[in-house]
């Protein structure tokens, strides 16, 4: 056999999914030695042969793919083969024409589209496509290797057609057969839908779920194999799984993964959302739920898909209704009643796993349940990747960077920031556009983009979804803004910023970070801003939460808030709780007269959060404090309150440091001398540094409205108004304090104590008496 014929002759290779960021152009990842023996360089056109032929341009594999017999193909090329990960694609080596000719149309019902031609003549240019194809277009890459070919290069780094990823059906070319884009193709775009002559199934795929790829493989082993090999389960003697159960927080793409499993198994999709099939009549919900069940039974196979099931699966015996009930035995007889080689799987979805109805939860009906968390900084990189897919981005976009900053979000979250900041985008042309015309002038379109000051905008309007409800705003107050606490800094940096942003450290020495720290001191010491920076400078959400949210007078409410809370904070971890005023929330048990004793039972209810069965991974509790004394001793001990932290008043040079802060945006006059005014100030906090600040910035303006400087005669008459706030006796009892819960923390005991001038008046009467 010549060396040409061998060229010729089909390869066959596994298939395999492609990473987020080369989805979509086109591409195939193969093997050197597939490249050699069919004689490619990087830039070829191969085509590939599944049911149906399309072609793709190779390139070499992954790194982490070096000897593996595997080629990676995006979801469009697989949906356009029409076969799956994990089947077997023929692959050979193809010439491509240039097109006369290429006509493509919206490859969704719902949309329409006006655009330019030759804007996608640019997005698509050398790109490969045959007629009945579906393909996408993509963002620039901006790809700067010298070792590919110019036209791989100049396909790669061609520029996005719009502000998103559209996908569009080849309807026809001329001539036929596999071509490409140059600059003599005329190219039209028909504003709707056009059917195609074969069913396509690319609207979802597993390329455009990131961040789960665990999960997929978790799916695709319970439900693409039984569907796709049914003869392996008949082999080995056992039945295959009936039904799935997803479940986690809004946004984080169930339904989505639910869909692509269909498409990628080639399954028929059944969608049932919770509430349509409720009916009026007697007995008619279940007669639609066994309709459907027979439906799909005869499309096999096939996936039914329930969305939101707590709706129509709830706790029998926590529901009034007799329907629901009903519903809920007929879902478990239909569930019970699969024959087990029907080729049918049940995939369910809900974000309340807690309130099904524990009968639908036993392997049998739901076989295996699979956790779908909130993203970590990896998975929100291919999120953001996958939405900005079609965008043209600016320079000065940095994704891992963005994946940073967006701790907590889930993928609903990141697709709504990036549509925020196509928006902003769109915001900055509309001056340059006139409404009356009716077109935008193709100029105008060819110089929009998304630029990184877009996607910080936008992060001011987009807040994770799971923290809407308890979180006010993300905290802007960091390390550089706090002046003379270096000491409950570092402490407070060691305990939480190093835990949350390396792990890894302290489970390689066996030690587990601390759960919780107690600032106490004086007011207006900065114990609350101390639990911002901490927030913002460890990239951690922060919920701050004051006991006037959690106390209710409904009995058992109050235990619930905090529960509630805890369970938000594990959801979105990382996560900074902090607790403002501790000791209304948590005072010290014994103390209370009658029922309810609200705030009792609250102590109980944060002692179990704290350390109980379930671990608080990376969430971190911050309380604050100027009365220790009075909280319950159990709070302070190693495992719940682990770190205490005394914030004391500042010395000279945090004065001098807190007085640079708040004159940082203060024209001062020549004559102000910080270094004395922070000697004259002993004892002054924080707080009362800055309302000195303030205050000597009201007597300029009293002088004159026009006043431009502050001058040392203002500070010094700011001085005779206001006083420390802490008296050498405060400073005393607080120094007794700390020495009292440093022995406290020593003995074997750690029995409480309260000190007799911080005592409340009915204990010091109950003392008295005592």
């Amino acid at each position: 056999m010549s060396m040409a014929d061998e060229e010729r002759e089909p390869k066959r290779l596994q298939v395999a999914n492609m990473r987020p960021d080369d989805s979509g152009r086109g591409l195939a990842r193969l093997p050197r030695a597939m490249m050699n023996a069919l004689g490619l360089s990087e830039g070829d056109v191969v085509e590939l042969v599944g049911k149906r032929s399309t072609p793709a341009r190779a390139l070499y594999p992954y790194p982490e793919d070096e000897g593996l017999d595997i080629i990676r193909l995006d979801g469009l090329q697989r949906a356009n083969a029409e076969i799956g990960s994990g089947d077997f694609v023929e692959i050979r080596k193809a010439e491509t024409k240039p097109a006369q000719r290429v006509v493509f149309a919206p490859a969704q019902r719902n949309l329409r589209l006006q655009g330019s031609a030759n804007a996608l003549k640019r997005s698509f240019g050398m790109k490969p496509v045959t007629a009945g194809d579906v393909v996408a277009t993509t963002g620039q890459q901006r790809v700067e290797r010298s070792d590919i070919p110019p036209e791989l290069r100049a396909m790669l780094n061609a520029p996005a057609f719009a502000l998103q990823e559209i996908k569009l059906t080849v309807v026809s070319t001329v001539p036929k057969g596999i071509v490409h884009i140059d600059a003599n193709t005329e190219v039209e775009l028909r504003p709707e839908y056009t059917e195609a002559r074969e069913a396509r199934r690319a609207d979802v795929t597993y390329d455009d779920l990131g961040g789960i790829g665990t999960t997929i493989d978790q799916l695709r082993e319970m439900v693409e194999l039984p569907l796709r090999y049914p003869e392996i389960f008949e082999r080995l003697g056992v039945d295959p799984p009936k039904g799935v159960l997803l479940h986690g927080p809004p946004g984080t793409g169930k339904t989505r993964l639910a869909r692509a499993v269909a498409n990628e198994s080639d399954a028929s999709f059944f969608h049932i959302a919770g509430p349509e099939i409720m009916g009026s009549a007697y007995g008619e919900s279940e007669k639609r739920l066994r309709e459907l069940f027979e439906e799909a039974g005869q499309a096999a196979p096939s996936i039914i898909f329930i969305d939101e099931i707590d709706s129509i699966a709830p706790k029998r015996g926590q529901v009034q209704g007799e329907t629901e009930k009903r519903l809920v035995a007929q879902l478990l007889t239909l569930l019970d009643g699969l024959e087990p080689r029907q080729n049918l799987i049940v995939i369910a979805a809900t974000n309340r796993p807690e309130a099904l109805d524990e009968a639908l939860r036993r392997p049998g009906r739901f076989d295996r349940e699979i956790v779908i968390g909130v993203p970590d900084e990896n998975g929100r990189r291919e999120i953001l990747a996958i939405h900005t897919r079609g965008m043209p981005l600016g320079d000065g976009v940095d994704l891992r960077e963005l994946a940073r900053k967006t701790y907590g979000f889930v993928g609903a979250d990141l697709a709504a920031l990036a549509r925020e900041a196509a928006i902003e985008a769109v915001r900055r042309i509309m001056p340059r556009i006139n409404l009356e015309e009716g077109t935008i002038p193709p100029e105008v379109l060819d110089e929009l983009s998304v630029w990184r000051e877009d996607f910080e905008d936008a992060l001011k309007r987009v807040q994770p979804s799971a923290m809407r409800e308890v979180m006010v705003q993300m905290p802007n107050v960091g390390w550089h803004d706090i002046g003379g606490l270096d000491d409950a800094r570092e402490r407070l940096r060691e305990g939480v910023e190093l835990p949350l942003k390396d792990p890894e450290a302290f489970r390689r020495l066996g030690i587990r970070p601390a759960k919780g720290f107690l600032l106490y001191g004086p007011p207006g010491t900065g114990k609350t801003l101390l639990a911002k920076a901490t927030a913002r400078e460890a990239e951690a959400n922060f919920i701050a939460t004051k006991s006037s949210d959690l106390l209710s007078k409904w009995y058992g409410e109050s235990e619930q808030q905090i529960a509630r809370l805890f369970a938000r904070a594990r959801q979105v971890a990382p996560t900074v709780i902090f607790f403002d005023e501790l000791d209304s929330l948590v005072p010290a048990r014994g103390g209370g007269l009658g029922e309810p004793q609200v705030t009792e039972r609250v102590v109980n209810t944060i002692l179990a959060e704290m350390d109980g069965l379930e671990e608080l991974q990376s969430v971190v509790v911050i309380g604050a404090t100027n009365r220790p004394n009075l909280i319950d001793p159990a709070l302070l001990r190693p495992g719940r309150f682990d770190e205490l932290i005394y914030v004391s008043v500042p010395d000279k040079t945090g004065r001098r440091r807190i007085l640079g802060i708040h004159t940082e945006d203060m024209p001062l006059a020549d004559d102000v001398d910080l270094d004395d005014l922070a000697a004259r100030t002993e004892r002054f906090t924080g707080a009362d540094l800055e309302d000195l600040v303030r205050r000597a910035g009201l007597f300029a303006l009293r002088e004159s409205l026009e006043a431009r400087s502050v001058a040392a005669e203002h500070f010094e008459r700011a001085l005779k108004e206001t006083r420390a706030s802490v008296t050498p006796e405060m400073e005393q009892e607080y120094a007794q304090i700390e020495a009292k819960l440093k022995q406290d923390a020593a003995s074997p005991s750690g029995i409480g104590f309260v000190m007799p001038g911080m005592l409340t008046p009915r204990a010091q009467k109950d003392g008295n008496e005592g």
